[in-house]
């Protein structure tokens, strides 16, 4: 089984017209389109999972650049997603005051 991404989708596109434009080409096992959690509103770009090979590749050959709903799709092999690091924060002096005599000799 391989998973496709499709980007460049209109934001009106659904799973189902997907799954159509994909299962001319061979079977679909699933479609899933990427929503932003908080609106609910499709980010342009989904995965595509077909349950042969080939017809995968075949589908990568037949349908990426086309138009779809007025817009030029791109459709590729997914990649695995990218394990982010840290915080965003990085190391260093934390700051603050460091102590001692500001006039760098002891007391006469």
């Amino acid at each position: 089984m391989l998973k496709l991404y499709v980007g460049n989708l209109a934001f009106s596109t659904t799973e189902d017209e997907v799954k159509e434009l994909f299962g001319k080409i061979g079977a679909v096992q699933s479609v899933s389109i990427i929503k932003d959690k908080y609106s609910e509103r499709s980010k342009g770009f989904g995965f595509v999972e077909m349950t042969n090979d080939e017809e995968a590749k075949k589908a990568i050959e037949q349908i990426n650049g086309t138009d779809f709903k007025g817009r030029n799709i791109r459709v590729a092999e997914a990649k695995p997603m990218e394990k982010r690091e840290g915080g965003g924060f990085g190391g260093g002096s934390k700051g603050g005051y460091k102590g001692g005599n500001s006039r760098g000799g002891g007391y006469r």
